[in-house]
């Protein structure tokens, strides 16, 4: 189903990154300049698959902070995840086929799988990851898996090395494929980044989605998906039926930020910053509750049994805040856990006692 949207990002909102924090001198003067370049330049039609020099600054970006080897080519700009997920699936002609997907798992990813016909098919994850022989055994026809590595989504485990060589070693095998959602990759708050699953793809089997989202802001409206190159001329093809969605100079401001060092320095800010919010956070409810850090700047309140977590979440916004309910990422009912997500990135510290103190009338209401 779909939420309330806001223009204003919300205390404990997740996927909204701090606005407050967005670089808006610099984005307006690299914005502006884009502008003006592209008013200069000789109408044409864009290549679908989005501005040459926004695919190659992606692409050198990608080796530098994820690990990936790839070429321009590879590149496809989309405007989101979303958009990436549902353009890899129509390359892969998935209708009809079973996936693989972490349980529990983006309701976002599940809805995208049921409205092309893929029949999702919920895998445990434990500490290390999905786990691929338990996939195996459930649905050994399955010939795509949907995963969340960096940071698993939403409950923060990085998948580890063995069970990331199970699972290319699965897709080589099965002649399957992986869709890699790099959900929070870049932003995990207490190590060094764990490389992107695809960066350990020899076979060629992995297809990483990635966008600029959640660490500058939704309204940026750009994304990427780095095909294998054996699939590269099929992602072109699939992006040119599309045509084009997206405005050239917010690509050419984007790669600019890329290509002059200001992306990866706003995103060691960030960690900066969320870890600081978060840290914040954990202070503020150490008396009364206790929460867990779960992925990058989010954190989780686990609740008891019975409490409906969504009826929370849907009056939460009444008192100013709006945490995520936990048990709609579940598909199987009876794995449904009740918890609210809280993230750290919108808690500003003038903000941060109201929200906590509307938290907590919204948690003390909760049986009435």
């Amino acid at each position: 189903m779909l939420r309330g949207f806001s223009l204003t990002a919300l205390p404990f909102q997740t996927g909204v990154p701090a606005q407050d924090a967005f670089p808006t001198k610099l984005w307006t003067s690299l914005l502006g300049r884009a502008v003006r370049d592209d008013a200069m330049t000789p109408t044409t039609y864009p290549d679908p698959r989005g501005h040459p020099e926004l695919r190659a600054q992606i692409a050198a970006y990608l080796a530098i902070a994820r690990g990936i080897r790839c070429t321009p080519d590879q590149v496809i700009v989309t405007v989101c995840y979303r958009a990436g997920l549902a353009l890899a699936l129509q390359v892969l002609a998935a209708s009809g086929q079973r996936a693989w997907m972490e349980e529990p798992g983006y309701p976002i990813t599940r809805m995208g799988l049921e409205m092309a016909r893929v029949s999702p098919v919920a895998v445990p994850v434990d500490s290390e990851g999905i786990e691929v022989a338990v996939g195996m055994a459930l649905a050994p026809d399955a010939s795509i898996a949907i995963v969340t590595p960096g940071q698993h989504s939403p409950l923060g485990a990085t998948m580890s090395y063995t069970r990331r060589q199970m699972l290319l070693d699965w897709a080589d095998a099965a002649n399957g494929w992986i869709i890699e959602d790099d959900y929070l990759g870049e932003l995990q708050l207490g190590a060094r980044a764990a490389p992107a699953l695809a960066s350990g793809d020899t076979a060629g089997r992995v297809i990483h989605v990635g966008s600029f989202s959640k660490t500058l802001k939704p309204g940026v409206g750009i994304g990427f998906v780095v095909a294998p190159m054996a699939l590269a001329n099929r992602f072109g093809e699939a992006a040119a039926t599309l045509g084009p969605n997206f405005f050239a100079p917010s690509q050419l401001a984007i790669a600019q930020l890329l290509a002059e060092g200001h992306y990866l320095r706003h995103l060691r800010n960030m960690k900066r910053l969320y870890a600081e919010r978060l840290s914040a956070l954990h202070r503020a409810l150490a008396t009364d509750y206790s929460i867990e850090t779960v992925a990058g700047p989010i954190a989780l309140l686990r609740l008891p049994e019975g409490i409906d977590d969504m009826a929370l979440a849907r009056r939460a916004p009444e008192l100013g805040i709006a945490p995520s309910p936990l048990s709609p990422w579940f598909q199987d009912a009876a794995h449904r856990t009740p918890g609210l997500l809280l993230s750290a990135t919108n808690l500003r510290p003038n903000r941060i006692a109201d929200a906590v103190a509307a938290l907590r009338t919204l948690l003390a209401d909760r049986t009435s």
